[in-house]
């Protein structure tokens, strides 16, 4: 399994030092159900959350569209929810089940462990996909002391030949010092080779005080680059909210929004994409999309002059009064 285009949307709250993580993600795999991970510092709390906001906000960014006169010259152109932090069930060999939830069409498990060797044996007892890979990918999180996430989906009965599987969105909230998204996965290049996933799209609607940068580390430039970026009115910052279910004192109380396009490459990555308030604080659009409609009338002089040879004489013929040359009189 590999993940494919992603959009996601961040909401940052500087203040309280709060983020929160919604995901629509696709995935390209041939099994039948499969499972993946997602890192946080500190454990999330886990939400389902309102799919219409990614559209919402995709409507808002959108480029103008202007339309002008077309050219006349010729051109080719459910939830349930059981807390197991109280000690009711044992660690696994040495991994802690600090939650499990049913949330968002995904099972999911909050895990602490004490080493990534001991997070792949949990791995291997529960059902999921375990590799060296997925160990080395693990081991600085763990080190740190990061949460995982586990989130096991399963493909539907009428998608069972479908290599791409859509998700619904999921929100994480947890706290962080700064910002992130969690861009690091273990080297997955085989087998998005074998899959068909040659490019991917990841889009990031990044929610803040100010405009925000992303940046991957010192010396490796992330490919992510800013295709949006504005203040949001109070309304849309109102609606916004109310689509992802959450409340309305949530994050700053004027919202400005950055969106970021990636095109998020199968290789693996130094480390996680953070965020950082950006000292360019001027807006960005998208250029415009110019639509070409025709004129109601024609535009062009020559196209007047020759109108005026081909109509005005047969007009002035019919006007002609009587006793006029050329007209018999009874």
């Amino acid at each position: 399994m590999v993940n494919a285009d992603q959009t996601v949307i961040i909401v940052w709250d500087a203040a309280t030092k709060t983020e929160h993580f919604i995901r629509q993600a696709s995935f390209k795999s041939e099994a039948d159900d499969f499972g993946f991970l997602v890192p946080t510092p500190n454990q999330p709390e886990l939400n389902e959350s309102g799919n219409a906001a990614f559209p919402f906000l995709q409507k808002l960014t959108e480029p103008e569209v202007k339309k002008m006169p077309k050219p006349t010259a010729l051109a080719c152109g459910c939830s349930a929810d059981k807390d197991l932090s109280a000690g009711n069930a044992a660690p696994l060999a040495r991994v802690q089940v600090l939650q499990e939830k049913l949330v968002a069409g995904f099972q999911a498990a909050v895990l602490q462990a004490d080493s990534a060797n001991a997070l792949v044996g949990w791995l291997k007892d529960n059902g999921y996909a375990f590799s060296p890979a997925v160990e080395a990918w693990a081991k600085p999180y763990v080190e740190a002391g990061w949460k995982i996430t586990a989130l096991k989906v399963a493909k539907s009965r009428e998608g069972k030949d479908d290599k791409t599987v859509a998700a619904s969105a999921l929100r994480m909230t947890f706290k962080t010092d700064r910002p992130l998204f969690p861009y690091r996965e273990p080297d997955s290049k085989g087998a998005a080779t074998a899959l068909g996933a040659h490019q991917r799209l990841l889009r990031i609607y990044f929610v803040a005080e100010a405009r925000y940068q992303g940046e991957l580390t010192r010396d490796v430039t992330w490919t992510g680059g800013v295709a949006w970026a504005n203040k949001l009115n109070p309304e849309d910052r109102k609606k916004a909210l109310g689509l992802l279910n959450l409340p309305e004192t949530t994050g700053p109380a004027e919202w400005w929004l950055t969106e970021f396009e990636d095109p998020w490459p199968y290789q693996v990555a130094p480390a996680d994409v953070y965020f950082s308030r950006d000292a360019d604080q001027n807006t960005i659009k998208r250029p415009p999309i110019i639509q070409y409609v025709s004129s109601a009338w024609p535009t062009d002089v020559m196209a007047y002059a020759i109108a005026a040879v081909l109509v005005v004489p047969p007009l002035l013929r019919k006007r002609r009064l009587p006793g006029e040359p050329g007209k018999k009189c009874r």
